[in-house]
């Protein structure tokens, strides 16, 4: 595996682009924004999308009002992020809001997009925003949707499959500027075999069966282990304090349950989607914890 902090080097500084459209939620990001641990030498951009209007009797004074609304908007995103960026900036552009916030990405050569998640309270949280969901889907690279406004990312859950999605997502995380007191916690989820129709067969069947699942199982876990120490050590190296979980049972679930476990702050995860089609759809965990992790949710692709 390739050596994280060199893997992550790209001519130029890494660059954020937070959406905003002065919500709650959204302000949520932007201040999120300004805490998250992003590479040394980063820089951030804000987004306000203006969306199209019915034009007929609209007085020209609505349209003052509403583009003075986006611009406090804007100024207020890059008044936050002047804290950390003095050199911040904020943009009002115009278009559908997905695409609009994907041309800014492209343009500003956008590392990573980070939005609000626009959920809210135990019912709200299961329903994602269409429009965080459509950039989600869409982005090239990375995106963190936000849940509330985090006091900090020290503490982070990381999904791993061994895919290169999620090894990607290893990579990312490495690249980041650990915290001081940084703790990562890699969970890989195996799921048990599926032995249907045994109590049909013969006592000595059964048990047979069951020893070659069993040996099965075990190899399997031997592998994930050592893929999963394997990415432990790249982490390791860029800083992160590392504590490694091999569970069994349905991925999502057990991820979730892991999070609440380590009480992290993050969940990260690789997309399973690539290509131009493909990029339309996320994983099943991936998309599973966007809409039901309690947490703010990094999905890397």
């Amino acid at each position: 595996m390739l050596d994280s902090r060199r893997s992550m080097a790209k001519p130029g500084r890494f660059t954020i682009l937070v959406a905003t459209d002065g919500s709650e939620e959204a302000t949520a990001a932007v201040r999120a924004t300004a805490v998250f641990p992003w590479p040394e030498g980063s820089r951030a951009h804000a987004v306000v999308v203006r969306t199209p209007l019915p034009t007929a009797d609209i007085p020209a004074s609505v349209w003052t009002e509403v583009d003075r609304g986006l611009t406090a908007v804007a100024d207020a995103a890059r008044k936050i992020l002047s804290e950390r960026w003095p050199d911040a900036e904020a943009r009002v552009v115009d278009g559908p809001t997905v695409d609009a916030i994907l041309a800014r990405a492209q343009r500003v050569g956008a590392r990573a997009i980070v939005l609000g998640s626009h959920g809210h309270g135990p019912i709200a949280r299961l329903l994602l925003g269409s429009i965080s969901l459509g950039v989600v889907r869409q982005m090239k690279h990375a995106a963190l949707v936000v849940r509330s406004r985090p006091r900090g990312f020290a503490n982070v859950v990381l999904a791993f499959d061994g895919s290169r999605q999620s090894r990607h997502a290893v990579t990312f995380v490495a690249g980041l500027d650990v915290p001081p007191d940084g703790r990562l916690t890699i969970v890989r989820v195996l799921e048990h075999p599926a032995l249907k129709s045994l109590g049909l067969m013969p006592a000595s069947t059964r048990a047979a069966i069951a020893t070659q699942a069993a040996a099965v199982a075990a190899t399997e876990e031997a592998k994930a282990r050592r893929d999963v120490e394997a990415a432990a050590a790249e982490l390791r190296r860029a800083g992160w304090t590392v504590d490694m979980a091999i569970r069994y049972g349905a991925p999502l679930q057990e991820l979730l349950a892991a999070t609440k476990t380590a009480r992290a702050q993050l969940l990260a995860v690789g997309a399973r989607g690539h290509g131009p089609l493909e990029r339309l759809l996320l994983g099943s965990v991936a998309e599973g914890a966007l809409h039901r992790a309690p947490v703010s949710v990094l999905v890397v692709r």
